[in-house]
């Protein structure tokens, strides 16, 4: 992520525009959690788009998948931040939206036909809710800066990423405990994320701290639906 690097100081504002820039914020961030539904959904039901996603996944070829998603997430970060057009900057979202929809889709077939119902689905997303809403409060109640959390972030993304590629590369399954360590760093970048948005985000940044949120959002979801679905 380099959101970090296009947050200008925050200039004076009244407490009154502070807090509609946090309802505009959070109004996005869940405008674009029923967009991923929607959008999802469709994937789901297009045979074309589940049989590419799906051969995707086989070897070598997740580690294509997974770069693709990181050039489109990437582009629609920056279109999302540094555009001052405000419908470029949906645009961006919704390119982000649509690209964790579509790397979502192996992991959320896998879960529906393992399961043969919807209950581990539903379980992590109250699960993923839940601690979003509770780190969310945390920062929001305290008004605590927790941008020290960037280099440990940081360093935590590159040392997750080769982990995965040598995972694949090298065919062992990195297990339960590498889940539970994404759970904390996805803990960590909602927490660093809620920070920006109190003490960094302009209050014409409400796309762009959306975006922030949602990315973080859509990382713990993934890795406590993995939990859920080793349970099973």
């Amino acid at each position: 992520m380099d959101q970090h690097n296009n947050i200008l100081n925050v200039p004076a504002t009244t407490s009154i525009e502070r807090v509609q820039f946090y309802k505009k914020t959070y109004l996005n961030v869940a405008l674009g959690v029923l967009a991923f539904i929607i959008i999802e959904y469709i994937f789901l039901h297009s045979a074309t788009i589940v049989k590419f996603a799906l051969s995707l996944t086989q070897g070598k070829m997740w580690l294509l998948m997974l770069g693709g998603f990181m050039l489109a997430t990437t582009y629609a970060e920056r279109m999302a931040i540094r555009s001052t057009d405000l419908r470029k900057q949906y645009l961006g979202y919704l390119i982000y939206i649509v690209a964790e929809a579509f790397i979502f889709v192996p992991i959320l077939l896998f879960a529906l036909i393992y399961t043969n119902n919807a209950e581990v689905v539903k379980q992590a997303a109250v699960l993923t809710l839940s601690l979003f809403t509770g780190l969310s409060a945390v920062v929001l109640l305290t008004n605590k800066d927790f941008s020290f959390l960037r280099s440990a972030l940081t360093i935590g993304g590159f040392i997750a990423m080769g982990l995965i590629a040598a995972g694949i590369l090298f065919g062992f399954n990195l297990g339960l405990w590498f889940s539970a360590g994404m759970i904390v760093l996805a803990a960590g970048s909602i927490l660093y994320q809620t920070s920006n948005l109190v003490h960094k985000y302009r209050t014409d940044q409400y796309v762009a701290a959306a975006l922030g949120l949602f990315a973080s959002l859509m990382l713990l979801f993934w890795y406590i639906l993995r939990i859920l679905m080793s349970r099973k």
